[in-house]
């Protein structure tokens, strides 16, 4: 192992945080039970804020950045993981209150690591990501609420071009289900219908005010979008379905009323991906290797050298990227 190596960390710089690439040491890394080499990494939107500094994401400083990661574990203390293991890390507070993955090497606690199913590798994982992750986090929660079953109503995804959408496209698509995708750019139809979307809605006809009950068309749907999109999204969700909620990138405000849930039964599914117990983890993981198809995962993706990481930031943040982008933490 190398003497010395990089890390994007976050420090207090005049009392506001300030990101930048810095040479650590093993020393250096938190004293937790097991060493990662890292591998890769991703740009998710909250790495974004914190990578920028336009958003107070790392609640503690110094903070090496990143909620990602995949690697193989060099040495450990904890029975569960032994050296050679492939293994991903999403969330746990890793750029919050946690050293995360925007490094060569990183000690996390053994309960945080999730073994990496043989049908990936780790680029892969890192093509899935936090943002994939989070997607069969809810069409698990979809499935397991039994709003939605293949051949039935149309399902909606919005925000579809992102990270969590492309992959809740595929999913979904590949479960049977017709998938309605939600988006502002019509670009991205001939990728998105690759993925598996059998139409599409522009983003703008969410997005304005709408009446609290309205015709019902979904029969669920994943939003990583919030505010009015969710509204709209809840008030055309048919009688008993339900909308699995992940994500805030346009409002974390909820400007709707109780009407579809009591006068139609329809669910809101909170889904929270950083701190989701192991079994869900896995359960996600698992559909992951079943449903994900690996050429539709390839389109899904970019990777990019360490060095790029500060101008990726800025792109996620103002809507400019499509999918994933796997941060390449060797180059």
């Amino acid at each position: 192992m190398a003497d010395t190596f990089k890390a994007f960390v976050i420090e207090d710089v005049d009392g506001k945080p300030k990101g930048g690439f810095k040479q650590l040491t093993l020393a250096d890394l938190p004293d937790n039970d097991v060493l990662v080499e890292v591998a890769y990494s991703t740009v998710n939107y909250k790495d974004g804020l914190a990578v920028s500094g336009k958003g107070r994401i790392a609640r503690k400083l110094p903070m090496v950045a990143g909620i990602d990661l995949a690697g193989t574990v060099v040495e450990s203390r904890s029975p569960a993981w032994k050296p050679g293991d492939k293994v991903v890390a999403n969330g746990w507070g890793m750029s919050e209150t946690q050293w995360g993955g925007y490094t060569r090497f990183q000690r996390l606690k053994p309960e945080w690591l999730t073994r990496l199913p043989d049908a990936f590798s780790l680029e892969e994982a890192m093509g899935i990501g936090t943002a994939g992750y989070t997607a069969a986090l809810c069409v698990e929660a979809l499935e397991t609420w039994g709003a939605v079953q293949p051949g039935s109503k149309e399902v909606l995804v919005t925000g579809a071009a992102g990270g969590v959408g492309s992959v809740a496209v595929a999913l979904l698509a590949k479960r049977g289900y017709p998938v309605v995708a939600s988006t502002g750019r019509p670009d991205t139809h001939d990728y998105l219908r690759s993925l598996g979307a059998s139409g599409f809605i522009d983003r703008a006809a969410l997005q304005e005010k709408g009446a609290p009950l309205q015709k019902e068309r979904w029969a669920g749907g994943v939003d990583s979008v919030g505010g009015h999109t969710l509204v709209n999204a809840l008030s055309q969700t048919v009688w008993g379905g339900a909308i699995a909620a992940c994500g805030l990138a346009g409002s974390s405000d909820l400007p709707g009323t109780v009407l579809p849930h009591i006068l139609r039964n329809v669910a809101l599914l909170g889904v929270d991906s950083v701190m989701a117990p192991q079994d869900r983890r896995n359960a996600a993981w698992t559909r992951l290797a079943r449903d994900l198809d690996k050429d539709a995962l390839k389109t899904m993706y970019e990777v990019q050298p360490f060095e790029a990481l500060p101008g990726l930031a800025s792109r996620i943040l103002a809507g400019g990227i499509r999918g994933r982008v796997v941060i390449d933490v060797r180059s």
